[in-house]
């Protein structure tokens, strides 16, 4: 099992109607999710529709309607996507980091989520899904819940500090971060670079400050 899949990337935040087993028909999903995240970008979510998606894709809506009961499912699976992206992304940052400055890696992250925002298509319009749905990546969290286990899992493989204090510290970061950077996106569109160093000082500054001292 790879890095990114042993992450917290939840098993509902993909709903295919059933798993494409070919090589051709796992293509034709992703060819699904591609067209939508253009579509997306060009007209929005509120007038995406499967039939636009079906067309875009090259494809028929029936073999559309096959992996996917409608055009939520298609977002849901194309968000989930994005972040098993981001979290991949992620892992191999920490990877090249001492344990004791893991919260260094708070850089990282928010680079890699700026430039995700710039360079992938229909990411700056859903993001992880709280335009959409709160609870869009799971049912039974919300979208930030879903990123915070995922940043907890990775962490807590590279450092020794108990999982409920690494998870609770994270929530803290990854709302103040999530703040922040809507505030920088409502400034200016691809991200006011001030606001966002703002947001790495803040934010790096309240993780040493709770795991500076080891112990």
């Amino acid at each position: 099992m790879s890095d990114i899949q042993a992450a917290k990337v939840p098993a509902e935040a993909t709903p295919l109607r059933r798993q494409p087993v070919q090589q051709r028909s796992a293509k034709r999903v992703e060819q699904m999710l591609d067209a939508s995240a253009a579509l997306i970008d060009e007209l929005g979510y509120d007038a995406l529709t499967t039939t636009l998606i079906a067309k875009r894709a090259g494809v028929a809506v029936g073999s559309l309607y096959q992996f996917f009961p409608d055009k939520r499912a298609v977002v849901q699976a194309l968000t989930a996507r994005n972040l098993e992206r981001f979290v991949g992304a992620v892992n191999e940052r920490l990877k090249q980091l001492g344990p004791e400055h893991w919260w260094d890696v708070v850089d990282s992250i928010l680079d890699i989520y700026l430039e995700m925002h710039r360079t992938v298509p229909g990411f700056s319009k859903v993001h992880f899904g709280d335009i959409i749905d709160r609870q869009l990546l799971d049912e039974t969290r919300d979208n930030n819940a879903v990123i915070v286990d995922s940043l907890t899992d990775l962490v807590a493989k590279q450092v020794d500090r108990p999982v409920e204090d690494l998870r609770f510290a994270i929530t803290i970061a990854n709302e103040v971060a999530d703040a922040l950077m809507k505030l920088a996106f409502r400034r200016e569109p691809s991200g006011d670079e001030k606001i966002v160093a703002e947001a790495k000082y803040v934010v790096k500054g309240y993780l040493a400050a709770r795991f500076g001292e080891r112990s």
